[in-house]
């Protein structure tokens, strides 16, 4: 092996998870978590949305893998619909019950529109509010930092003017202490190449990661075409539409994110952020097409004996 191998930073590897809505799902959650563990990702990253009580899930399941596995749990975190107050709580509920890591994104604007938005009108104010309370915990942090994630847009946000806006927003939530990006779902391998080129151009340094789904689904691509207004190929939409069984179906959609995640990887992807729907076989099947367990695994470093 040559040195550049020994030193080689391996793509990092990480699975978004949603929290489980009734004792059934949740079973299904946590035999997910254990299958996806084999896999030995550096984060293990859990949403957080909707009704007081699927946040409540949310902050459980973060609980469950800070001290039921040995897993890294990255929290979601909005603001929409927050106060500075609470965020300010839960924030310090993170802290507290281990989490060292938080995805700040504003989160989607309520239906109606005379509803409360919440205090922070954008994702930047939360990182800011993120970093000032990482100042106060520093003994708790060992004098370290919390990792703080934000979303980035291949393509334009439904709501945004323009790309190029997209882009400027991505540079403020970094000035404003982020460090590092995971990006929304797309589907053209030329999509991640713009997001970083225009990224970079803009002064943008921190790590990009892809956030790739598996296609093997359908009616999951369709709603997120209708969601986010990017489509997949119409051609493997047709496959997977003439497909004889669930296997075959899954076989293509892994093969079409494999060839997505390779192409992010041949850009000089710093690694790979699977979206699960908390399903657990395909995003297996991707990451051993991959061979990231192996090109992850570094020989170990001889340490000398420690005495007494």
């Amino acid at each position: 092996m040559t040195p550049a191998a020994h030193t080689a930073v391996p793509p990092a590897l990480s699975y978004e998870l949603y929290p489980p809505t009734n004792a059934r799902t949740e079973k299904a959650v946590l035999q997910v978590i254990d299958e996806l563990a084999g896999t030995h990702p550096d984060y293990v990253s859990v949403t957080y949305s909707g009704t007081p009580e699927r946040r409540q899930a949310s902050v459980r399941l973060l609980e469950h893998l800070v001290h039921a596995t040995r897993l890294r749990p990255l929290g979601h975190l909005t603001c929409v619909g927050e106060t500075r107050e609470s965020l300010y709580r839960l924030v310090n509920l993170l802290v507290g019950l281990g989490v060292r890591g938080v995805l700040a994104m504003r989160g989607d604007l309520p239906a109606d529109p005379g509803a409360f938005r919440g205090e922070l009108p954008f994702a930047r104010y939360l990182v800011e509010l993120i970093r000032e309370i990482e100042d106060q915990h520093s003994a708790a942090l060992a004098g370290g930092r919390m990792a703080v994630g934000v979303a980035a847009y291949p393509n334009r946000h439904p709501e945004s003017p323009s790309f190029q806006h997209d882009i400027e927003v991505l540079v403020s939530k970094e000035r404003s202490g982020a460090n590092f990006a995971i990006s929304q779902v797309y589907f053209n391998p030329a999509d991640y190449v713009q997001l970083v080129t225009a990224a970079r151009a803009a002064g943008v340094t921190i790590p990009i990661i892809p956030g790739i789904i598996p296609m093997s689904s359908q009616n999951r691509l369709q709603r997120l075409a209708l969601m986010t207004g990017v489509h997949p190929d119409p051609a493997l939409l047709h496959r997977l539409e003439i497909a004889g069984s669930d296997a075959e179906r899954r076989r293509i959609g892994v093969d079409a994110a494999v060839a997505l995640a390779r192409a992010a990887f041949d850009a000089g992807a710093p690694g790979l952020h699977l979206y699960t729907f908390n399903e657990a076989r395909a995003c297996v099947e991707i990451v051993e097409a991959l061979n990231l367990p192996a090109s992850r695994a570094l020989p170990p470093v001889p340490h000398p004996a420690i005495s007494a």
